[in-house]
């Protein structure tokens, strides 16, 4: 009889929507029944065309550069800090000794490809993620970050609804 593979980093990526808290209960029980650790992130996606062409209409382009890099950073610091809220209103005080999560990491860039890097630079064994699901003509659909994870992950990849 073959053994499971072990599981001893378990990516969590998160988008900080209103029904994460289901993904990140899965992620911890996850953790819990592999004795394993959660590396958390979130993805900033950068400013789309659409809203550089709007503003290079305004702005010079060196400037709207130099802008664009002020205020990621600035993104970047809020929401590591709404990841950090996140996971101290998820534990009582007295399990956060006992709660497995060993970094929390906010990157810049397209979702589901930072994603699978991130698995692979954390040598992740498991990436939990929910399903970020939209309607599309009355259905309810998966969305793209996890349909792309999902098909392209080295490891496997648990997607937790989260409607």
């Amino acid at each position: 009889m073959t053994s499971l593979p072990k599981i001893s980093t378990i990516l969590y990526a998160t988008d900080l929507g209103k029904n994460t808290r289901p993904v990140f209960k899965q992620a911890i029980a996850q953790a819990r029944a592999h004795n394993a650790s959660i590396i958390m992130m979130h993805v900033v996606e950068p400013m789309g065309e659409t809203a550089r062409a709007v503003i290079a209409a305004y702005m010079p382009e060196m400037e709207i550069e130099g802008m664009e890099q002020k205020e990621m950073k600035n993104v970047i610091h809020q929401m590591k800090e709404r990841l950090k809220s996140f996971y101290d209103e998820e534990c009582e005080e007295h399990e956060k000794d006992l709660l497995p999560v060993k970094n929390i990491h906010v990157i810049p860039g397209s979702p589901s490809e930072e994603i699978l890097t991130a698995a692979e630079k954390f040598k992740a064994d498991m990436i939990v993620m929910g399903q970020s699901t939209r309607k599309i003509l009355g259905s309810k659909v998966m969305g793209s970050s996890a349909r792309r994870v999902a098909r392209l992950s080295r490891v496997p990849v648990l997607i937790v609804p989260n409607m």
